[in-house]
């Protein structure tokens, strides 16, 4: 029970690594507040989950949608323990130039802008708890990726801006950290693999990546995103 009776906000927490964050952290002891565009999803994981948890249609690109949120899981709780910025957009699968202007702001809208409201509007709870940040990046922010120019030009604004917001923070006794998992699989990387040329051979080169021979599940980040949020 590493996060008994934290109150943890976690974007894109309806599918994927959010979605096997939230029922971790709700393992651990937490109260969690879902926001997720998907409201079907969401509607799934409050009925496994309960009412107890908070669950938010919200867009993450809108700032007064995300206040509105986070005044809502104020007005419930009266107090926020963490800020899971989870949410993410990995397509297009192309390099640069052929990135549409649409599809740039999308990937940096959802992966690097969400990051800057749910910050914005959640520091002062977070400084009255002493609480902390997790921002779900890749390691494509640090090695690059061929033909996602995008998303990993967003990862690397994930990477600058944990370090910036760590040395910002600290002085209030707030931590922030990232976990930068390579492949996962989870929904969105099931439709990447199906956008690439060699779909068939995607399987075993996303085991062959990693050091231990297999591409790992989404309950493993979800493992490790538990201990930085306790």
């Amino acid at each position: 029970m590493i996060l008994e009776n934290k109150i943890i906000l976690v974007t894109g927490g309806a599918s994927g690594i959010g979605h096997a964050c939230a029922l971790a952290y709700v393992q651990e002891g937490a109260t969690v507040a879902v926001i997720d565009k998907d409201a079907a999803a969401l509607q799934a994981l409050e009925a496994r989950l309960g009412a107890a948890h908070s669950f938010l249609t919200a867009d993450l690109t809108s700032g007064t949608a995300i206040r509105q949120a986070i005044e809502s899981v104020l007005r419930r709780y009266g107090r926020l323990n963490a800020i899971h910025n989870n949410a993410g957009v990995a397509s297009p699968s192309k390099p640069l130039h052929a990135t549409t202007e649409e599809e740039w702001e999308q990937v940096m809208n959802v992966n690097a802008r969400g990051i800057y409201y749910t910050t914005r509007y959640g520091i002062t709870a977070l400084k009255a708890s002493r609480g902390c940040i997790l921002n779900t990046s890749s390691l494509v922010g640090e090695t690059g990726q061929e033909n996602h120019a995008a998303y990993a030009g967003s990862k690397g604004a994930v990477n600058a801006l944990t370090k910036a917001m760590a040395l910002d923070y600290a002085a209030d006794g707030i931590r922030v950290n990232a976990v930068a998992p390579a492949g996962v699989w989870t929904p969105m990387l099931r439709q990447w693999s199906r956008e690439q040329p060699d779909t068939a051979g995607i399987e075993q080169y996303l085991d062959n990546i990693h050091a231990l021979g297999y591409c790992p599940e989404a309950d493993e980040i979800a493992d490790v995103c538990a201990f930085l949020l306790s």
